[in-house]
């Protein structure tokens, strides 16, 4: 008998281990399994936001399993108003909606807000009901543009020129500022001499046909102020040169430089390694110096003041800005380019020499302009020296002006000792000439920051 009940309780200690194996299972894969997941959605706004109450507000829920259904309301406190409410057919991790007031809607503006955000997952957590999210997030709301006004600028801007602007703006929550051109240019602003002032440096490219640029600020809410600048537009006629190529052309520093950058030159035979060099080896140059001289290094501006440049002793100009190139091969067009720089030669390995203080951007070979140097002198403004055959500098050099930075050569694309000079604003090549001309440089800047200045003090 006691063997018995021995191998019945031997039986039922298995039965219950076994239950307790399942179980233990059970709550493992309750535990680890994705359909068991216990996160709530997460929403993409803070607890306070901006509404202009015309701009819809974008609202991206994301959920480790899928959203199910989202409800957004707006209260007051004493009345809702529902905005979106919506059950999802296509289960997804995410989901963008739009917020946005119902047509014919009247708010009171003084009123607080508050938006009222349901989310549910579809997840089996909470006894198959998924996980919730409930967000309440405070709405200021906002209808008024920032405030543009232009105080003083350049008169005009010619084709491939210069010009300066100072302005004002103001709103208690300006998020964005900025000054934008017909070609989706942009070019940071610098705050001027007391709070709530701006000024830049603007460029009109030469290979543009037409410019304008307006001062554009938006606020938190949405809300977007944009004021044109009212410059004199002075086009610009520049040279046009038809260049006719042959074998023997191709055959000599054209070889070299396909040689050197192509990733297989041997793929790249006859007129096809002038377009290598001319446009893929150009765009590569061009975007690199682009990318080192885009930036406005300082957070303030209160003067600006440089000398003209003169950068080569006794330098004899031997191509001009602006110059379009069309190039041929057997009277058939092969491609185009611009020069943006100002060509100056005097002896072979002349000296380089800083007219103006700076710091040293970029030092360093660069494709078509072989060994170049890039100097930053403020307000935007970069000078570049390309074509060298030495380089006295490195990157992050403070130079003086009268400093020797380099000497002329001949290498990247140049077929004679020279110098390359150009003037950079914000990434956009513009004319050396105008930087050059001391009446120019106080007709066209100075003179503007300096009244601009004279004005802001005069104001309460």
């Amino acid at each position: 008998m006691r063997g018995r009940r021995g191998r019945g309780s031997g039986v039922v200690g298995i039965f219950f281990l076994a239950v307790i194996v399942v179980l233990a299972g059970c709550g493992y894969y309750l535990y680890t399994s994705k359909i068991f997941e216990r996160n709530a959605p997460v929403i993409n706004l803070s607890n306070q936001i901006y509404w202009n109450l015309k701009s819809s507000i974008p609202l991206i829920i994301k959920d480790d399993t899928g959203i199910k259904s989202a409800k957004v309301s707006l209260s007051d406190g004493s009345k809702k108003i529902n905005l979106i409410d919506t059950k999802f057919d296509i289960i997804k991790p995410e989901v963008k909606l739009e917020i946005s007031l119902p047509k014919g809607t009247l708010l009171d503006k003084s009123a607080n807000y508050q938006l009222e955000i349901e989310a549910n997952d579809v997840s089996k957590w909470n006894f198959f009901t998924g996980n919730k999210l409930d967000a309440l997030i405070n709405v200021a709301v906002d209808t008024q543009r920032p405030d543009i006004y232009v105080l003083n600028q350049s008169y005009k801007i010619t084709r491939g020129g210069a010009a300066a602007v100072v302005f004002r703006a103001s709103d208690e929550m300006l998020k964005e500022l900025y000054i934008e051109t017909n070609a989706k240019k942009q070019f940071k602003v610098t705050p001027f001499h007391k709070d709530g002032y701006y000024a830049s440096l603007v460029a009109w490219p030469a290979s543009e046909d037409s410019f304008s640029a307006y001062v554009i600020a938006k606020d938190m809410a949405g809300n977007e102020n944009r004021t044109r600048i009212k410059y004199y537009l002075q086009d610009k006629k520049y040279k046009v040169s038809n260049i006719a190529l042959n074998d023997e052309f191709l055959g000599g520093k054209i070889t070299d430089l396909v040689n050197r950058y192509a990733q297989d030159p041997s793929q790249i035979q006859g007129v096809a390694k002038f377009k290598f060099v001319n446009e893929t080896l150009r765009n590569q140059s061009e975007g690199a110096i682009g990318s080192k001289t885009k930036d406005v290094l300082e957070d303030s501006l209160n003067k600006f003041f440089l000398k003209p440049f003169y950068p080569l002793k006794n330098g004899q100009a031997v191509a001009s800005f602006g110059d379009h190139r069309f190039y041929s091969m057997n009277k058939e067009p092969v491609s185009e380019s611009w020069h943006l720089g100002l060509d100056l030669a005097s002896i072979a390995g002349a000296p380089i020499i800083a007219s103006n203080d700076g710091e040293v951007v970029f030092a360093d070979e660069d494709g078509i302009y072989g060994l170049g140097v890039a100097v930053y002198h403020g307000f935007g403004l970069y000078s570049l020296y390309a074509h060298c055959s030495s380089s006295n500098v490195k990157v992050g050099d403070k130079v003086k002006a009268g400093e020797v930075i380099a000497h002329t050569g001949s290498s990247g694309l140049a077929f004679g000792d020279h110098l390359h000079f150009g003037v950079i604003i914000q990434g956009v090549e513009v004319r050396p000439e105008e930087w050059m001309d001391k009446k120019w440089m106080e007709d066209n800047i100075y003179k503007i920051l300096e009244n601009s200045r004279k004005s802001i003090d005069s104001r309460k």
